[in-house]
């Protein structure tokens, strides 16, 4: 029996595998236009920039800066210990790509908005798929406010 807390996993398909298996060699994956180099998050079969199908998995540096955060105090269902940070955060390469994630290894009152954050990933394991849910920690430095 695994000792991580309750949580609901994503379906895993051929159109967002590159995404949530990223995570196995510690890279943070979106699709990306290899004309124009738009990341393209949901994953989608175009680029909306320019209508190119010559699109592929591209690994990013999996830095980000907080958006907008949450801090939960309620249980809503059996998971992370309370108190949890669920965040906004956008990706440096491209700020309008933006992932709802958690904060991890950080008090709750120690996040700020324009915090610089870095991917971690929690390895999970579905049927026959396995999992690396991205979530986001500290990466030091200043913050911008």
């Amino acid at each position: 029996m695994s000792d991580l807390p309750f949580r609901i996993l994503p379906q895993v398909t051929e159109t967002n595998r590159h995404f949530w298996t990223s995570g196995r060699d510690g890279r943070l994956r979106f699709l990306a236009c290899n004309q124009c180099g738009f990341l393209i998050h949901p994953p989608a079969p175009i680029c909306p920039r320019d209508l190119s199908k010559d699109i592929a998995p591209q690994a990013v540096s999996g830095r980000a800066t907080v958006a907008t955060f949450t801090v939960n105090h309620q249980a809503w269902m059996p998971g992370p210990d309370l108190p949890y940070v669920v965040a906004i955060v956008e990706i440096e390469e491209q700020p309008s790509v933006r992932l709802t994630t958690n904060i991890v290894n950080c008090a709750p009152e120690d996040v700020t908005i324009g915090m610089k954050v870095q991917v971690v990933f929690e390895h999970r394991r579905d049927g026959d798929d396995d999992v690396w849910i991205p979530e986001f920690e500290p990466a030091g430095g200043a913050t911008d406010r």
